[in-house]
């Protein structure tokens, strides 16, 4: 049972919203001591150039709001909804403000009044019940992938009818990846340990079990939502490499989302029951445990790494929330950990690396990736400017605030396309579907694909 501290309240005024905030998450806020370093870090500053929408404008206004020293008006809400969440001012900030307590913390006590507007109900909704549930999502999808398969699909969108939904719906439709299987397949619920040997035919050493001199780690694989559906085969990639990596894998097909949808949309309740279950699936308190729990979505990862937090006022889930989070990892930090077979299969393309914020700046992962990519004979990277700087994904946000979020990926594709490389390797999905879909709708050819595709490629060869 949860018992958090008292709430601070804002004096309450004639006709006045009153804001609420956790005292711990008011906290953060006094930690700012306004330098400023967090600026140029901040996407939606770099964009308006407005205080407003930096980090340390937008807790000032937060402080004040709930100081009830200025009042909550459609502009000042607006600067707040404007926000990614994307954290690149943790990692800009030398106070070490951890700023996405605080904007979190705020949307779950104080819900915007943009979502009572009717798309915003409904988008609200879709999230929540469509998104968040992989069975329901691939019904949802089946009939645009019908479309596709039978290029009907195609015809509707030269003929612009698209266009004339409204705005968050026409992204939400321009953002479904071209090519995708028609029902996505679940992942087989174990597969053992079969590390590739030097001098073996990979064809046949990728089903059979080979000697391992190392010992064999027990790995829970967490297969997302959105990128279980519309990007399956990464799935299925990420786990036949931690097999032949020589891992035992777990894909319990009871695990369910990881909650981050919830968690930044103010729906923390509701989080903490999808992360219940997800501890209880992954580490039951009887019956064979996990060394270790990975994911090559990256916002799924940071919000499971951060299910300690969650819990932290909760007795009965704490020191297991603890627990958890301390065995998460990113997909690339366990390859590099283990050791990948063999790369027999070099790869001649040129290659950049975009930085998901929530695996740069939520989890602090930056080098494994680039590591594995450096390994694969043949490859060429070149190095992306502003590499670390949000695309406008940030979740549900390139559906929440297109606008913005169209006018970031318009930046992030100028540095690719300065780069000249044909492919732009991301650890998540949210980052791949954006950054795909604005490169398709301006024709600029480039080829958005997960560091797995690549690896796995690189090990097994083309077409496996």
């Amino acid at each position: 049972m949860s018992v958090p501290l008292p709430l601070i309240h804002s004096p309450l005024k004639p006709g006045q919203q009153q804001i609420h905030l956790d005292p711990r998450a008011y906290d953060r806020g006094l930690v700012c001591v306004h330098c400023g370093l967090c600026l140029p870090a901040c996407p939606t500053y770099t964009e308006t150039l407005q205080e407003s929408d930096s980090p340390r404008g937008r807790i000032q206004i937060m402080l004040g709001l709930t100081d009830g020293a200025i009042d909550m008006t459609p502009g000042i809400q607006n600067h707040l909804d404007l926000c990614l969440d994307c954290r690149a001012c943790e990692t800009a900030c030398p106070s070490g403000v951890i700023y996405h307590e605080l904007i979190e913390d705020f949307r779950h006590h104080n819900p915007s009044p943009n979502e009572i507007t009717l798309q915003g109900r409904l988008m609200r909704w879709i999230f929540f019940n469509i998104f968040t549930h992989r069975s329901r999502l691939k019904w949802a999808v089946l009939p645009a992938r019908l479309m596709q398969k039978t290029g009907i699909y195609a015809l509707l969108r030269k003929t612009g009818l698209f266009k004339l939904l409204p705005q968050r719906l026409a992204k939400m439709e321009q953002m479904l990846p071209a090519h995708g299987r028609l029902w996505p397949r679940e992942l087989p619920e174990f597969l053992h340990a079969r590390r590739l040997d030097d001098s073996a035919d990979q064809s046949n050493a990728s089903t059979s079990p080979q000697p391992n001199s190392r010992p064999i780690k027990r790995v829970g694989f967490f297969v997302g939502c959105v990128g279980s559906v519309m990007y399956d085969e990464v799935n299925r990639k990420a786990v036949e490499l931690l097999a032949a990596a020589g891992c035992d894998v777990v894909t319990d097909a009871r695990q369910v989302c990881c909650g981050a949808i919830h968690n930044h949309n103010g729906a923390t309740p509701t989080a903490h029951q999808l992360a219940r279950h997800n501890i209880d699936t992954f580490l039951p308190l009887s019956g064979p445990q996990v060394d270790l729990i990975a994911t090559n979505i990256a916002g799924c990862g940071a919000m499971l790494r951060e299910y300690d937090f969650l819990f932290r006022d909760d007795p009965a889930y704490a020191q297991r929330a603890k627990d958890f989070a301390s065995r998460v990892r990113d997909i690339s930090e366990v390859l590099l950990e283990v050791g990948l077979p063999p790369m027999n299969h070099p790869i001649e393309q040129t290659v950049t690396y975009h930085d998901a914020c929530h695996l740069a700046h939520a989890q602090k992962v930056t080098n494994a990736p680039r590591q594995l990519l450096a390994m694969i004979p043949g490859i060429k990277i070149k190095p992306l400017y502003e590499c670390d700087m949000c695309c406008g994904a940030a979740g549900t946000y390139n559906l929440t605030q297109p606008e913005m979020a169209t006018e970031l990926a318009e930046r992030k594709l100028k540095y690719i396309g300065q780069t000249k490389a044909g492919i732009c390797a991301a650890g998540n999905v949210g980052c791949a579907m954006h950054i795909q879909s604005e490169a398709d709708r301006r024709g600029q050819p480039i080829d958005v694909v997960h560091p797995v595709d690549l690896l796995h490629q690189a090990v097994f060869g083309p077409g496996k």
